[in-house]
């Protein structure tokens, strides 16, 4: 899985490039020094399909082009390559589409001069979510802040009819319903919190921990429980099972 995301696929994607050739560094106005690769709107795209955001309109591969000072400069024409099996690009409007399954199909992005590549997955289609661990319980402790965080809550995205297939790439979403404040936070493995998105492993699942404030609690013996919801779509539209409620109990070490 690919952790802290919404995470990690999106940082990783996020790429610069500059001029490294041994020739006079541009220097006037508009002239390109280096560009990045603006974060795509989905870490996979759906075989069959093109790159999609999250409402389901079609998005190609963009950049934004920088200048000697580090403002953004007009860039001049953008080619895009795809480098391998798995995907196709349209060489000139960045529109991308899947063409079978891969964890990490390279396009190669050349503005001018420069380049930078570009990973994405293609994934099967996400056509049903179900809760893989959707409930557990935490003894928090006053003094021992190393329990107060969650075993992983999680959930599954699979393809099919007969859902038997796992859906590798594919971003989820969680959302924290209940406690309200900063009693409970969502976080990766990593322990960074904030991080509400996820993608799927490759098993297909998605999970989030929870970390539990023990200073936010009014009551020092308080028992309650956090109630996270997690979705993901296609197209724009939930996948069937979306969202699925996942609860964790919390009470203190006795």
């Amino acid at each position: 899985m690919i952790r802290s995301s919404s995470s990690a696929l999106f940082a990783l994607m996020t790429l610069s490039a500059v001029v490294l050739a041994c020739t006079d560094i541009p220097t006037g106005n508009d002239q390109v020094l280096s560009f990045s690769v603006n974060p795509l709107p989905s870490p996979s795209v759906v075989v069959g399909d093109s790159l999609r955001d999250s409402l389901g309109v079609v998005r190609p591969i963009t950049v934004t082009a920088f200048d000697f000072q580090g403002d953004t400069a007009s860039p001049p024409k953008t080619r895009f390559l795809a480098m391998g099996r798995g995907i196709k690009v349209d060489s000139l409007t960045g529109v991308v589409t899947g063409d079978s399954v891969q964890t990490g199909a390279k396009i190669l992005v050349t503005v001018g001069s420069i380049q930078a590549p570009v990973t994405l997955g293609v994934a099967l289609r996400p056509d049903t979510m179900i809760a893989t661990d959707a409930r557990d319980s935490l003894s928090y402790s006053l003094v021992d802040t190393t329990l107060n965080i969650s075993p992983a809550l999680g959930v599954k995205i699979l393809h099919g009819k007969t859902a038997d297939s796992a859906v590798v790439g594919w971003r989820v979403s969680f959302r924290m319903i209940s406690p309200p404040g900063t009693v409970a936070q969502l976080i990766n493995d990593g322990n960074v919190p904030g991080t509400t998105a996820d993608t799927t492993d490759a098993s297909g699942v998605a999970s989030r921990r929870i970390k539990i404030n023990v200073l936010q609690l009014t009551n020092g013996t308080a028992a309650d429980s956090v109630v996270v919801m997690a979705s993901a779509s296609y197209r724009g539209v939930a996948v069937r099972g979306s969202p699925v409620r996942l609860v964790l109990k919390y009470k203190p070490k006795i």
